[in-house]
């Protein structure tokens, strides 16, 4: 796995807590959430750019973005109770099965 496959995933990561941080800033109100969504949104964008310093945009975007919707997903039915019924959890199997069939027919 090239790093850029790393940068793409640690800029998901970074996705999932600017979007935990901004959900729980209550409209930057609250200081620890947002400056939790203020460092993730800066380090987003910086771990998604590297990333495609060598991965192809479309795969690059669809691949962070989908990431991101499966951790900040997870974390509301996890933590905030959101549902977790079988429709819901095998459209986001078909997520996975997005992201590992490009990451197998990726070149990169």
């Amino acid at each position: 796995m090239s790093l850029a496959w790393i940068y793409l995933f640690i800029g998901a990561v970074a996705e999932v807590l600017y979007g935990v941080g901004l959900f729980h800033s209550k409209g930057f109100t609250q200081a620890g959430p947002s400056a939790l969504a203020l460092i993730g949104g800066i380090m987003t964008t910086l771990f998604l750019g590297l990333a495609m310093k060598q991965l192809p945009i479309g795969i690059s975007f669809v691949v962070w973005s989908g990431l991101a919707a499966l951790g900040t997903a997870g974390y509301g039915m996890l933590c905030l109770g959101e549902a977790r019924d079988l429709v819901r959890l095998g459209l986001m199997a078909m997520i996975v099965a997005g992201i590992a069939g490009l990451k197998m027919t990726s070149s990169c």
